[in-house]
């Protein structure tokens, strides 16, 4: 199964009001990963202390970047139809849709499926569904995360193995 895993970080919670400050999207083909869209992003404004302790990207790492509506048809055209998968992906979607919506923007094509959904199904009672749980669980190889290209990598493995999951 072909997909795109991605992964956005931000300035806070709320979509209305934060911004985006880097995407990372990651093509996989029979389950392992490919090309990847990461960029930061400068979101117009101060990066609050807490995002910033986070994610570590930091006002410095963002001030030479692009802003958002620069990339979105760069990402909508790496993604395509392909099936979108993110780690809790109402959140990183509604995110995204904003910032399609706010700069009229093309957006991927794919339908959006959500690697914690489908794990708190396919992998019951495990002790929470963050990605990094997940991720040490099924021993894949780690470092750091809250970072968009490394985390839709994560994000694409679990994924990969939920299918093998579901196909057994």
């Amino acid at each position: 199964m072909n997909f795109i895993a991605f992964d956005l970080e931000t300035t806070g919670i709320q979509p209305k009001t934060d911004a985006i400050v880097e995407i990372g999207a990651v093509r996989f083909a029979n389950g392992e990963p490919g090309e990847a869209f990461s960029t930061l992003i400068n979101p117009g404004r101060p990066i609050p202390p807490g995002a910033s302790a986070v994610n570590g990207i930091t006002d410095d790492m963002v001030a030479d970047s692009p802003d958002v509506q620069t990339v979105l048809g760069d990402l909508a055209d790496f993604c395509g139809d392909l099936p979108l998968v993110a780690h809790n992906a109402p959140f990183d979607f509604k995110f995204l849709l904003r910032a399609v919506d706010e700069h009229r923007a093309r957006a991927p094509q794919g339908i959006v499926l959500d690697s914690c959904a489908l794990s708190r199904i396919v992998f019951p009672g495990m002790i929470n569904y963050k990605l990094g749980t997940l991720v040490a669980h099924f021993g894949f190889p780690a470092g750091e995360f809250h970072r968009a290209e490394v985390d839709s990598v994560y994000c694409g493995r679990l994924f990969a193995k939920i299918v093998e999951s579901l196909e057994k």
